[in-house]
């Protein structure tokens, strides 16, 4: 009936990385039947910090078989049964992908002990499996192992069966069909398995078809299964209630998922997003030239009349911008508007600023450094291409920035390539430039990887 299942892996997105161990203990309700670990070879590197916590070194898994050669095994003992797991979407989503690597679609209906913890065991301070497993008194032999984690999660499985029997009588947490009690009955609840687990836009309508939400999630699926049971808030029931259909869109790229997400919410102004319509980045840094030709800089809310720099969530972000750019560059606290003076700067009389609020700098000297500040506002690169994931492994996606300036997005096919970059240009959907997509690529480019920049 039940396959209880727990994994290692080389990190936490299961489209980046890969699995390193796997415990699969077959359960009948009453006891386990069968059982099937292994080590799996990610075919990569282990990261150091993911030794430390496992103890699974790059040396345990070079002879391990690869997941294509247990894929098979995997299949016959999950087959018609249920998918355990604590936690159960991080689990199921790495072997799903695994097996979409390999052309399969792996799909099994999912019990997650986390969730039914909390349904059938209220009141305890955590439902990490640790802290549950200690309140509960059941050992863990083998912490952050496959088989040590799975064994304590059958044991915790099996409280759970017996609770759920004591309340309901029955075995409510293996019923199959969703829980739809809450949904509009005028929702297709069929189009709920159709949803992939892949990065993209997701739309929400209401009985008259007007689009009344837009997200976007890295797992379509999981986000939007999660929006259908948030109990939460008022206003998260009171959009659920509303709901009638679904549509979504895969991106491939989550940048384009984040920019097709913000140019829609400004152009479609959804009723239940109005926190991104009203844009959080309300404080910017200026520059300007004053009247004895020093580069200065000052920050202030924004405004439809000048283009910032740069934009923040806070008054105190853009300040602290500023006190660094003033350390790293030694520029003038009066220059900065960071000291509001008719005279020197504090930091002129102890020293420390070279003299530029009083005249006494040259001014081309100090410019020189403050446009070397300016410059962390601009890309390195003023006309470039962002190519990242496609849709499928024969597509990537491009976004075009054209003097600094967002251009638009688009596909294209790996084969085109033999054209050169006339084919990345032709693919270009154009689209409008403002502040927030200019924060939002700046900020992925920082904290993320992309597959290459491609100047022209």
């Amino acid at each position: 009936m039940y396959a209880i299942v727990d994994i290692e892996t080389t990190g936490g997105s299961a489209l980046a990385e890969k699995i390193t161990e796997i415990a699969i203990y077959l359960h009948d309700g009453q006891k386990i039947t069968d059982e099937f670990v292994s080590l799996v070879n990610p075919e990569r590197n282990i990261p150091y910090f993911i030794t430390n916590l496992t103890g699974i070194t790059n040396e345990m898994v070079a002879d391990a078989p690869c997941f294509y050669e247990i894929a098979k095994k995997i299949v016959e003992l999950t087959e018609e049964r249920i998918f355990v797991a604590h936690n159960a979407r991080f689990d199921y989503s790495f072997i799903r992908q695994e097996f979409k690597s390999l052309g399969f679609i792996y799909k099994r209906n999912i019990i997650d002990t986390v969730a039914l913890s909390r349904k059938l065991l209220p009141g305890y301070r955590s439902y990490s499996l640790g802290n549950i497993c200690k309140d509960l008194n059941l050992s863990i032999n083998g912490r952050h192992r496959a088989a040590g984690d799975a064994l304590a999660t059958v044991r915790l499985f099996e409280i759970l069966l017996k609770k759920d029997f004591e309340l309901n009588g029955e075995l409510s947490c293996t019923k199959k069909s969703p829980k739809t009690i809450n949904l509009n009955p005028k929702l297709n609840i069929n189009i709920l398995d159709n949803i992939p687990d892949e990065p993209g836009v997701y739309y929400f309508y209401n009985d008259a078809h007007e689009l009344i939400y837009i997200g976007k999630s890295l797992n379509l699926k999981q986000r939007i299964n999660t929006h259908l049971s948030n109990n939460l808030t008022n206003r998260a029931m009171e959009m659920r209630d509303m709901i009638v259909d679904i549509d979504w869109e895969l991106t491939g790229s989550e940048l384009i998922a984040l920019l097709k997400e913000s140019s829609e919410i400004k152009r479609n102004k959804p009723v239940f997003n109005r926190q991104q319509r009203r844009t959080s980045f309300q404080w910017g840094i200026y520059s300007y030239v004053d009247n004895n030709g020093y580069i200065g800089f000052r920050y202030g809310q924004v405004n439809n009349n000048e283009v910032p720099l740069s934009v923040f969530s806070s008054k105190d972000r853009a300040k602290a911008k500023l006190e660094r750019l003033v350390e790293i560059y030694s520029l003038c606290q009066k220059l900065t508007g960071l000291y509001d003076t008719e005279g020197a700067c504090f930091q002129h009389n102890v020293g420390i600023c070279k003299g530029a609020c009083c005249g006494k700098e040259p001014v081309n000297e100090y410019n020189k450094r403050a446009s070397k500040a300016a410059d962390e506002f601009v890309f390195a690169q003023q006309n470039f291409f962002i190519i990242d994931k496609g849709r499928d492994e024969e597509e990537r996606s491009a976004v075009k920035i054209v003097n600094g300036k967002y251009t638009g997005h688009g596909y294209f096919s790996i084969n085109d390539l033999g054209f050169g970059l006339s084919a990345i240009h032709d693919c270009i959907i154009m689209e409008n430039d403002n502040q927030d997509i200019q924060l939002i690529i700046r900020q992925y480019l920082k904290n993320n990887k992309v597959e290459k920049i491609l100047e022209f």
